[in-house]
């Protein structure tokens, strides 16, 4: 049996490292979600959560020898970089509108 199946590296780190790295982005990102208000920390916070998600692709990805997880990880980046361009235009849209960035005080589909 192929030694290198048996313990994996990437660059010579152990996959299991990167993998806890991610974990913790991860952690880190819904944490932002969930415990901050600001709109544009929220925005951060998911930007952060993609950034796990292609770590873990891209480790994958270079661990088994494929390429299908570096294509991934480069569609998920184009829609990433779109989805901060919305999304930070509609938060300077409602900040001109509300004066303020506060996801709590955004109610704007209330009747």
């Amino acid at each position: 049996m192929n030694p290198s199946v048996l313990n994996p590296t990437v660059s010579g780190i152990p996959v299991e490292y990167i993998l806890i790295l991610a974990c913790i982005v991860f952690t880190i990102g819904v944490a932002g979600v969930l415990f901050r208000r600001s709109a544009v920390v929220i925005f951060m916070s998911v930007e952060l959560i993609l950034n796990s998600v292609n770590l873990v692709f891209v480790t994958f990805s270079k661990a088994l020898q494929q390429v299908q997880g570096e294509v991934i990880v480069f569609f998920v980046m184009a829609i990433a970089a779109a989805e901060a361009a919305i999304g930070l235009a509609l938060v300077v849209a409602i900040q001109r509108r509300k004066k303020t960035s506060f996801v709590d005080e955004m109610n704007l589909m209330k009747w």
